[in-house]
């Protein structure tokens, strides 16, 4: 049996545990509180796991996160035990746990050793699509040719597909250009790795995501694409214009074993492993997955799990119970 098989269940229960106590601080205003308890649970989750893991994408390098840095060993780390690649965003969207609103989540991929890319904390220019749009698009094509192209996988007009984009200030000449081609945008504040997944599914009103968020989130997205067959095209770049900025970043690909800071990847390229696991949970409310609900005796997630080789999606909905004799679930 594949790892999937064998840790499926345990991850969701590590994505459960991060969401609920990232949910008990909704709404304070304290964006690092939030991400903390969220880090400290996942941790001491995955701790208990029968795995040798690795973090691969985690919470920065070494010296800048005390729990789930990039290169962390997690699990027992017993001899018997298989070896797996770990990326985890314990909270993405701490804004929006913070402030109450909608769309954070907890999430981790799992995969064998060499499976997901080794991606240093800066940022990804990306695209992704949809199943039926997937191999249509290319990040050095047009915005209106893209569009053009995922209008006639689509088999619909430019003017009726909906496009995600991080609102931010660097996006201003993308968000022109979309306007431009007769695309309708939908502007988020926070959570392309969300608004990634809800590309890939159907009847999510969402046909593309496109600009510059994290390259942590944009290897989890191609995670989840590659269980739901969506496409993605996407190439590291650094958080600052200017040369000094290019080259600390073009030293830090180097050290990271990434020889060429021009490369252009799919989600292949960034997810490899034949072996994938997703797994998610809501915090907030979103598209996709209502947040954690609290009750007299206990809690309610909503959460979802990928696998690439058994090619299951499972949308689990789960009562944690605090054991008290008097707790009562409701439908």
């Amino acid at each position: 049996m594949s790892f999937e098989g064998l840790l499926s269940r345990e991850f969701l229960r590590v994505v459960e545990e991060a969401a609920i106590a990232a949910a008990r601080t909704m709404g304070q205003g304290d964006r690092k509180l939030s991400d903390r308890v969220a880090v400290e649970a996942m941790r001491k989750c995955m701790d208990a796991l029968p795995m040798r893991g690795t973090v691969v994408i985690g919470e920065g390098e070494r010296d800048e996160a005390p729990m789930l840095y990039i290169g962390e060993a997690v699990g027992r780390q017993r001899d018997e035990d298989p070896e797996v690649d770990i990326a985890v965003d314990p909270l993405e969207g701490t804004n929006l746990c913070a402030t109450g609103a909608p769309g954070a989540i907890a999430v981790l991929a799992a995969a064998n050793k060499g499976g997901l890319l080794h991606a240093p904390d800066c940022y990804m220019e990306k695209i992704i699509v949809g199943p039926a749009a997937r191999g249509a698009v290319h990040l050095d094509a047009t915005v209106k040719d893209n569009l053009t192209a995922i209008a006639k996988r689509l088999d619909r007009a430019v003017k009726d597909l909906v496009v995600i984009v991080l609102d931010r200030p660097r996006h201003e000449k993308l968000i022109e250009d979309i306007r431009s081609a007769g695309a309708r945008i939908r502007l988020i504040s926070d959570g392309d790795l969300s608004a990634g997944i809800s590309a890939a599914i159907r009847r999510t009103n969402v046909h593309a995501v496109m600009g510059i968020g994290g390259a942590p989130e944009g290897v989890l997205t191609a995670a989840a694409l590659r269980c739901l067959n969506g496409g993605m095209e996407a190439r590291l770049v650094p958080a600052k214009p200017g040369d000094e900025e290019r080259r600390r970043f073009e030293e830090r690909l180097r050290g990271m074993g990434i020889s060429d800071p021009h490369r252009l990847y799919t989600e292949r390229d960034l997810a490899p492993g034949p072996d994938i696991l997703f797994a998610a949970t809501g915090v907030t409310d979103g598209a996709l997955l209502r947040g954690v609900r609290f009750f007299g005796h206990g809690a309610r997630t909503y959460s979802v799990v990928m696998t690439l080789r058994e090619r299951i999606i499972r949308f689990v909905d789960t009562v944690h119970l605090d054991g008290s004799p008097d707790a009562v679930v409701e439908f």
